[in-house]
């Protein structure tokens, strides 16, 4: 128990200090974003405190010995996505090396039997569908993170309810600790995102990686189908707001890789002017109270779970197109 406790502590500290470090010294090592047209934000604000998020999850995984397997490509990625907040890399070339580091978190447990006991046919089978599960959630974690707080909030969060989960699944005990550490460095590094205003951003580096880990603790914790579902549903917000967005740009007929701010907390902190905080918050509150009830709902099994999130997808998508409808009616209510 001590030795757990001194690595939370040093966790919630390395979250904090990569943060301080980078909002310190961003000038001299590249690392500032510059506003745009796109952006949420007024001024040139530093951006990869993530790199102290990192740095727990790498100080933490080596402490609790887990799977090189796990930690090295998601340590290796969050490196490479970096070099990412330094120079444009374009998706051409970011996508392949996302795809190689999700193969090599997938494959050794699929084909040993360690984890997933629920593909069909062979391991063979769900290889494809596992690591684009873990790309298109570390992507989507890193399109979300477009105002200050809800990348580390959405961390808090989520890292918390998989060690939750995972504790009374009694599973994987070292992922328990692991993930605590990945919530405790989130919450370290928010003072400087979140209040009373961004001192630094994240970057690529941490909300990545952030994803990344989520996605690759997802399916190295499940068991069965409904462990997959449940543990994937501790995201729901982002997966959600992400999902939406893909298809009215789809409907729209834009290029999904091109940089925009059609997210729905876009619109409430850019057209609503709703402060950052508030909306971080309640997508937090959201992510916890979907989570819980995911929880409470596990027991009644698979279909219960799958209609109870059905329910709150729609319910999701008719607030989104209320939201987006109300926006676009405002010049009409104004003039």
């Amino acid at each position: 128990f001590v030795e757990n406790l001194i690595l939370y502590i040093i966790c919630l500290i390395l979250g904090g200090a990569g943060a301080w470090v980078i909002g310190k010294y961003a000038p001299e090592l590249g690392l500032v974003d510059l506003p745009n047209e796109r952006s949420s934000h007024a001024m040139p604000t530093p951006k990869g405190g993530g790199i102290g998020i990192l740095a727990a999850f790498v100080f933490a995984s080596l402490f609790l010995e887990v799977s090189l397997y796990f930690w090295l490509p998601a340590t290796f990625l969050a490196l490479f996505s970096l070099l990412g907040d330094k120079v444009e890399l374009s998706p051409k070339f970011r996508l392949p090396v996302q795809f190689v580091a999700a193969l090599i978190v997938v494959a050794p447990g699929l084909f040993s039997n360690s984890f997933i006991k629920f593909c069909p046919l062979s391991p063979l089978f769900c290889l494809l569908p596992l690591s684009i599960f873990i790309v298109g959630t570390a992507n989507f974690y890193n399109f979300m993170d477009g105002i200050n707080g809800i990348a580390g909030i959405t961390g808090v969060v989520g890292f918390g309810l998989i060690a939750f989960y995972a504790f009374l699944s009694g599973i994987d005990s070292f992922f328990v600790t692991l993930a605590v550490c990945m919530s405790l460095s989130c919450l370290g590094f928010l003072p400087f995102n979140n209040i009373p205003k961004a001192k630094v951003f994240m970057g690529d580096v941490g909300s990545i990686l952030l994803g990344f880990a989520f996605a690759g603790m997802v399916v190295w914790l499940s068991k069965s189908f409904l462990d997959f579902v449940c543990l994937a549903a501790f995201l729901f917000p982002f997966y959600m707001d992400e999902l939406t967005t893909m298809i009215i740009r789809l409907k729209d007929g834009e290029n999904l890789t091109r940089p925009h701010r059609r997210h729905l907390y876009q619109f409430l902190a850019n057209e609503m002017g709703i402060a950052h905080r508030k909306i971080s918050a309640g997508y937090g509150v959201v992510q916890l109270i979907v989570g819980l009830i995911v929880l409470l709902l596990k027991p009644f099994g698979l279909v219960a779970v799958l209609f109870f999130l059905t329910a709150c997808f729609a319910g999701f998508v008719l607030l989104n197109f209320s939201i987006r409808k109300n926006i676009e009616n405002w010049p009409q209510i104004h003039t």
